[in-house]
């Protein structure tokens, strides 16, 4: 059996303006085929459990093309998206023939004239392998499941988990079915349900984690292969936008198109419940001074990984004129002022204007006298098992104050992002990170108290307020009653 297997992914905010580009690929994560790390990443994983499958059977014959991944972002330029995708399509015509062809793809991807970008791909894989290849893919769940996509692909699997620490077993589990249906064990049959809503559905509280443990229960029952929550991306203004439940059956379609329909319903009922409380920028700090730390602040809507520059200063400016101490800040985005540390060199003391450059929304520029405390190139921190690149990184410390500033743009995943720059997170009072939950499992361990705050930018968290000019169908919030 041969299997070509692949990645391209980002994901992209609309609404953002930091647009997305061939560099961008290239400065985060790109390998050619043979050159992926041991590692996985999160959209690559295919291609890794294709190696671990190979590895113990000899009759699976692994054919790797290009893997790409860029931090999530503003639209991105056509002719990258081309370039990239025509790269894996040139690969998979000279690995032909193949049995399947598995991808590692995100699904909220938009390109100048390709709100679709996925589905694009998809289909032109179709095209090239013919109808008896098995076509499957993972996705993130933050990402837009199109009827184009349904049409190309035989498997589509989410992962369950935000955070997405299951990334590498949903990959295992896309490559086994794969296989399986190859040989001819399984028939498989995807049916979705359009939830008709958007929301935020962090499966590490209740009733998001109640609802995906009774997902994977099902799996397994009666000809169930797979069921997928698409939670859907907010932030990407497309056609099909929203949330929707995917279930893929082994050769039974009404059972999966019911099954689909009765979880979707299910789901549209916890609407409006899932979030957890988000507090002001004022009431987080008053409740942070009752407890001894370190108290975890979520920037939640100044998130990298939603497509923002992760550059904000709201929420620190209100540290600074409050005069708190014991505060560390991982990150803040800014490759002009970590050039200027790395040019000032270690210890020095300098005069630094830094983050507030993105946008009008998220906070004025900050000016201090800061010491250049620690310089570190290419810096990495850590997320379930990959590494996640921050670029060049300097530490600059101010007033009592620890920020580190980075030159690639990325979310705060987890404690090792102040470990990789010599900081120690249980020696502060508050710990500043920029992420909506893929922090929690790494920050909850350590944390006292963990507070999400909402300064109220930069990213378009209102879907009422969005001003969506693609979309197709009414959705909740923005209609209340979107099944009428």
């Amino acid at each position: 059996m041969r299997i070509f297997t692949a990645s391209l992914a980002t994901e992209t905010n609309t609404f953002s303006p930091m647009y997305t580009d061939l560099d961008s690929f290239y400065q985060c994560f790109y390998a050619p085929p043979g050159q992926h790390p041991a590692t996985p990443t999160l959209c690559s994983a295919p291609l890794i459990a294709c190696r671990e499958l190979s590895a113990v059977d000899s009759s699976i014959e692994v054919i790797e093309g290009s893997c790409a991944w860029a931090e999530p972002g503003g639209l991105l330029n056509r002719q990258s998206y081309e370039y990239l995708r025509d790269e894996i399509l040139t690969q998979l015509r000279a690995a032909l023939p193949v049995q399947a062809v598995v991808l590692g793809l995100h699904g909220a991807m938009v390109a100048q004239g390709y709100d679709d970008c996925e589905g694009d791909l998809l289909h032109k894989v179709r095209q090239i392998a013919g109808d008896k290849v098995v076509i499957a893919a993972t996705l993130d769940p933050h990402s837009h499941l199109t009827r184009q996509r349904l049409n190309s692909a035989d498997l589509l699997i989410a992962f369950k988990e935000f955070p997405h620490l299951d990334f590498m077993q949903r990959a295992r589990e896309l490559v086994a079915l794969s296989v399986a249906t190859v040989r001819g064990q399984y028939q498989p049959v995807m049916r979705s349900f359009d939830c008709r809503m958007i929301d935020v559905l962090p499966t590490s509280r209740e009733p998001m984690r109640s609802f995906v443990d009774k997902l994977s229960l099902l799996e397994g029952q009666d000809d169930i292969l797979s069921i997928s929550v698409i939670h859907g991306f907010m932030a990407g203004d497309v056609a099909e936008m929203g949330t929707q439940l995917l279930v893929i059956s082994n050769n039974q379609p009404q059972r999966a198109a019911q099954l689909a329909e009765q979880l979707g319903m299910e789901l549209f009922s916890f609407r409006g419940k899932t979030l957890p409380a988000f507090a002001t920028i004022g009431s987080a700090l008053d409740d942070a001074a009752m407890i001894s730390g370190p108290v975890v602040l979520a920037d939640v809507w100044d998130n990298p990984g939603g497509g923002v520059a992760g550059d904000g200063t709201l929420i620190l400016a209100e540290i600074i004129r409050r005069g708190i101490s014991k505060v560390a800040v991982g990150t803040i985005w800014d490759p002009m002022a970590v050039k200027l540390c790395f040019a000032a060199g270690e210890g020095a003391s300098i005069m630094l204007r830094f983050g507030g450059k993105s946008c009008a929304t998220a906070g004025e520029p900050l000016d201090a006298q800061v010491t250049v405390q620690r310089l570190q190139r290419n810096a990495v921190q850590y997320f379930a098992g990959s590494e996640v690149p921050m670029g060049d990184c300097a530490v600059i410390s101010f007033a009592g104050i620890e920020v580190i500033l980075n030159s690639n743009r990325c979310q705060s995943f987890d404690p090792s992002l102040f470990t990789a720059l010599q900081l120690e997170p249980q020696q502060y009072q508050l710990l500043l990170v920029k992420s909506t939950n893929h922090f929690y499992q790494g920050f909850a361990p350590l944390a006292a108290k963990i507070i999400y705050v909402d300064a109220g930018a930069p990213y378009p968290s209102d879907p009422v307020r969005n001003a969506y000019r693609k979309l197709s169908r009414p959705l909740w919030p923005i209609v209340e009653s979107p099944f009428a």
